[in-house]
This record gives structure tokens, C-alpha cells and sequence, in this order.
């Protein structure tokens, strides 16, 4: 559980604020998580949105809230908590009701979700090649340099791995692009994951059984993501594609990953010259 320290903190005047704020991000798949968890909780929460393709996120302030720079962040009566997953499983310890981790399967919740996250970077890289608006530009050197040198750099007191990485993952896809061996490698992990979801969903309607959990809301969010890269779901994984139209038929689903027209229309204009030029998620990886 990534509750920060004080030290880690250099916006300290949100140790003051009561009741729950959330930092997030509309298009974040991290964020939509945590909104679709509370929305089925019926938590009441103050939202506080960061504007991503600005930076918004890189600035002074919001480095001094989370020293990761990523979203979501939650502030709950003051104290800090970051990385999607920990800010599930404590509102799920906070607000038992309705059980979103089912009771006696926590130790099998928490290896799920953490495969799950050992996937974010392989979402990012498909996203970034299939499911942007075409031409928008990398992070900056001095979007990275402001990176680097704002915020504590700590978590827990000790220097942030976990912001390293973010870097690295920045300065990689800065130099090279993404390239058509990082999507087929990626492409391949989710090929195998969604195999395994396919098969649990053969013994009930959700990915635990009979009844809706965080599991699901995690996957629903990544099939979202994948089914706007051009992923062929339908095809490969016909009971994981009815799973999720049956969920985002919920409004507690479908309103937390609609995105604006404007980003729609500049995605399908992508996804256009894709098409025209056989440079489709499929055609790359071979699905």
C-alpha cells in the first residue's frame, strides 16, 4: 500500500483537505479504474482533473502531491495515496459495501491485479502507436528535464524506481518511436493474457465467478483500450468481447471511458491512414 510519507510531500497544503479528491486524468485507463470502482462503491469524491497532453501532471505542484507524476492520486482526509491498484484495495478496506474484492480471494485479487499492471507499459506502447491522434508529439527534453528535477523523487523515503522507469519508458519512445518489435512484443503478452481471461470466463459471467469485482473493472478498461488500438477481440476472444458489451451497457462502465468527439474523430483519422497503408495494429502483429 503506497500511503507517502510527509517528507515525500512538497505540496504540503493538501494535508489540510478533507474528504476524498482524486486526481485523474479522462483518457487515463489508471483513472477511469478508480472512477468506475467508486462510482459501484457510491462514494462521493471531489474531483480534480490533470491535463496530460499539456504536462500538466510535470508541473511543480502536482510533482509535489505525487512524486511518481502519474495519475490517478488520491487524497483521503489529508493523507496521499498513489498507484491505482493500492487506491482500490484501500477504499475497498474503507468502504466494505457492495464487496468489490470478494471476501477469502483477496491473495488471488492481488496477483491479478498485479499481472495486470505488469501490462501497463504494453498498453501504453499500443496506445501511443494505434489509439492517439496522429502527430501529436513525445514529451519534450524539457518536459523530462522538468521531470527529473521537480517533486521529492522519494516514495516511502527512498528514491522513486518507479519514476526512473517513466523516463526511460519517455526518453525510449522519444528516440526510436514505437517500433513494430515492441508492438508485436506487447501485442503477443496480450494475446495470452486475454486467452486466460477467455478461459475463466467459460465458468461465469464475470472473471471471479458469479460475481462483479474489481478483476473486472481492471479488464474492462484494457479491452476498452485494445478494442480502440483495432485489437480483433470479437475474433480471438469471442466470450471476452460479450463480457465487456455486457458491462459497458452499465452507465457506471460506459461514462468514465467515453472520450470527446474532437479526440474520437482525430483517432479514426489515425486508425484511416492506418488502413491505407497496412500499418494496422493487426497487420504489424500478425493477429
Amino acid at each position: 500500500m503506497v500511503q507517502l510519507l510527509d517528507d515525500d510531500i512538497r505540496s504540503p497544503e493538501i494535508r489540510g483537505w478533507k474528504g476524498i479528491h482524486l486526481f485523474h486524468f479522462h483518457g487515463s485507463s489508471c483513472s477511469q479504474k478508480v472512477r468506475i470502482f467508486m462510482n459501484l462503491k457510491g462514494i462521493d469524491w471531489e474531483p480534480h482533473p490533470i491535463d496530460l497532453p499539456s504536462n500538466e501532471n510535470l508541473s511543480e505542484w502536482y510533482l509535489g502531491i505525487n512524486p511518481r507524476g502519474l495519475v490517478p492520486a488520491l487524497v483521503f482526509d489529508g493523507e496521499v495515496h498513489i498507484e491505482s491498484n493500492d487506491i482500490v484495495t484501500l477504499i475497498e478496506r474503507r468502504f466494505p459495501a457492495p464487496a468489490l474484492i470478494p471476501k477469502g480471494r483477496e491473495a488471488e485479487v492481488d496477483d491479478l491485479l498485479r499481472h495486470e499492471d505488469d501490462l501497463h507499459l504494453d498498453l501504453r506502447t499500443l496506445s501511443f502507436r494505434f489509439a492517439r491522434p496522429r502527430g501529436r508529439p513525445m514529451k519534450s527534453a524539457e518536459a523530462l528535464s522538468d521531470y527529473r528535477s521537480r517533486g521529492s523523487g522519494t516514495v516511502l523515503g527512498k528514491a522513486d524506481e518507479n519514476k526512473a522507469r517513466e523516463i526511460a519508458f519517455w526518453e525510449w519512445a522519444g528516440r526510436e518511436g514505437i517500433t513494430d518489435d515492441a508492438v508485436r512484443i506487447s501485442a503477443a503478452k496480450f494475446r495470452s493474457a486475454l486467452d486466460e481471461i477467455e478461459r475463466r470466463l467459460a465458468s461465469g459471467p464475470y472473471l471471479l465467478g458469479e460475481t462483479l469485482s474489481v478483476v473486472d473493472v481492471a479488464w474492462f478498461i484494457y479491452v476498452k483500450r485494445l478494442n480502440r488500438c483495432g485489437y480483433p477481440m470479437r475474433g480471438l476472444h469471442p466470450a471476452v468481447a460479450a463480457w465487456f458489451e455486457e458491462l459497458e451497457r452499465r452507465p457506471e462502465f460506459a461514462d468514465e471511458v467515453r472520450m470527446p468527439a474532437e479526440i474520437d474523430r482525430a483517432v479514426e483519422e489515425n486508425q484511416r491512414h492506418q488502413r491505407a497503408t497496412g500499418t494496422t495494429l493487426v497487420d504489424i502483429a500478425g493477429l
